[in-house]
């Protein structure tokens, strides 16, 4: 039997063979899965914002992209997972709100993508599927026995990355 793992929004959690790792609610939040095959150990991020602010000493890490990331890498390596053979899929990053103002601070779905990206680039993660931007939101779920990731969506089929 299959154990589900919740994951809330600004939230991570690891996972191994037997398990669903979920996020629900990925609007202009980005869910960020990360997997290694040999081992079937498995983590999700739900990234709510790009980077932690400079100005603030305290705070929830794993509402942002840069400290989220570390910490859910810190969380797969101590339960067995190689770093080095990690491959990432990500969900969400969606603009739900038409604004007037072409401010870039209004355009978090995307600033948070971006963010992501370039943090696994940086560490050399490399991102096998992705279904981010548009409009609408999603439902993740990593099943770790086959590290697929099925997106749910109100308006479109399901998608399995």
């Amino acid at each position: 039997m299959k154990n589900k793992i919740r994951v809330r929004m600004a939230d991570l959690k690891v996972g191994s063979e037997k398990d669903i790792i979920i996020t629900s609610g990925l609007g202009s939040c980005v869910g960020v899965t990360l997997y290694h095959k040999l081992t079937k150990i498995g983590g999700m991020a739900h990234v709510m914002l790009p980077e932690f602010p400079s100005n603030r000493k305290q705070g929830n890490p794993a509402k942002y992209a840069d400290t989220a990331l570390d910490m859910l890498l810190d969380k797969l390596q101590k339960k067995g997972a190689n770093l080095n053979r990690l491959e990432a899929k990500m969900a969400g990053g969606a603009q739900m709100f038409n604004f007037s103002s072409s401010n870039d601070k209004m355009r978090i779905g995307a600033r948070n993508i971006e963010a992501v990206q370039e943090i696994l680039q940086k560490k050399r993660i490399p991102i096998l599927g992705s279904e981010v931007g548009e409009n609408y939101g999603r439902t993740m779920e990593l099943h770790t026995a086959t590290g697929e990731v099925l997106i749910k969506t109100v308006k479109h089929d399901d998608i399995v990355l």
